[in-house]
């Protein structure tokens, strides 16, 4: 059946869908020996399809993956700056790529991934997945607070407005549980700077139907069959 280039990449466990269409636009993918245009179809049961000059394997095994990310860690396949990425922390067996991102200050749930169409899903805006937050403020109170659920405009682009509670105030600040559904980059920490605060620490507890729940720091585990029905029906 003929389905577009990037589809197949990211169905095969190549790259997501964006990337895939990156790798197309660089010239290094191939069908029937010809490097092929973005926006191209083929059928992968009749068609060799090659990446690098390489064919593409066996559709590979899905694998899900819960990672609680540790502050320090990069969330990429790998760094050119030579940082710890979250990669250095899971060695499940297969080709794995981070889902979305949580910035190297952050910390809690990070989903990967080798099922690229799932992952188009997840962090594609139209679909708004809601993602919950622990987030530590510093000169922070219940006004500036109330100011940071509205709309907001972020980098040019206008988010929709957060749902957020207040939990404790604390020494330092004031913790509070937010959820946003965007989920750009870094747009946590600079909707605070908007509003005349700082976060201080930022820990993701959910995203959709999955939980952080116990998991500890800095270990990983795979998704039940539950979980994943759950995130494949958002």
């Amino acid at each position: 059946m003929q389905e577009r280039i990037q589809k197949i990449l990211a169905r095969y466990g190549v790259a997501s869908r964006r990337r895939a269409e990156q790798m197309i636009q660089e010239g290094r993918v191939q069908v029937n020996g010809r490097t092929c245009l973005l926006g191209e179809s083929a059928d992968p049961e009749k068609d060799l399809v090659t990446v690098d000059g390489t064919a593409l394997s066996a559709l590979p095994r899905p694998v899900y993956i819960m990672l609680h990310k540790p502050r320090g860690y990069v969330t990429t396949a790998d760094d050119d700056r030579g940082r710890k990425t979250v990669l250095d922390l899971v060695d499940c067996g297969e080709r794995i790529y981070p889902v979305g991102r949580l910035d190297m200050d952050s910390e809690g749930l990070l989903l990967l991934t080798n099922d690229g169409e799932l992952t188009n899903r997840l962090i594609h805006p139209a679909h708004e997945v809601t993602k919950t937050y622990l987030v530590w403020l510093k000169n922070a109170d219940p006004e500036k607070i109330r100011f940071m659920g509205r709309p907001m405009e972020i980098d040019g682009y206008r988010i929709r407005p957060a749902q957020i509670k207040i939990l404790r105030r604390e020494m330092n600040g004031i913790q509070i549980e937010i959820e946003i559904h965007e989920g750009r980059n870094r747009q946590i920490r600079k909707m605070a700077e908007q509003c005349g605060m700082e976060v201080t620490r930022l820990k993701r507890t959910a995203e959709g139907p999955v939980q952080l729940g116990g998991l500890r720091c800095g270990s990983w585990r795979h998704l039940t069959d539950q979980e994943i029905t759950a995130l494949k029906k958002l």
